[in-house]
């Protein structure tokens, strides 16, 4: 039995402001740069790099919960 619930390490999983920020400026920037393109696939292109992003964070996030739960 760990000594740190996994209640703890989820919060403090979810706690890195900094990767949080970064994902949701990437996917901003993606969902920009299609709007000012102008072309009629720029939008399935930026879905598709918001969708890339969102499971690098959730990966990430993953992997820092576990680290810190010591399952």
């Amino acid at each position: 039995m760990t000594d740190r619930p996994a209640r703890a390490a989820a919060a403090a999983a979810l706690s890195d402001w900094r990767r949080h920020v970064a994902a949701v400026a990437v996917a901003a920037a993606g969902f920009s740069a299609a709007a000012a393109s102008g072309v009629d696939g720029a939008f399935f292109g930026a879905a598709l790099l918001a969708f890339t992003v969102w499971m690098a964070w959730f990966v990430l996030t993953a992997i820092d919960f576990l680290g810190r739960a010591n399952f």
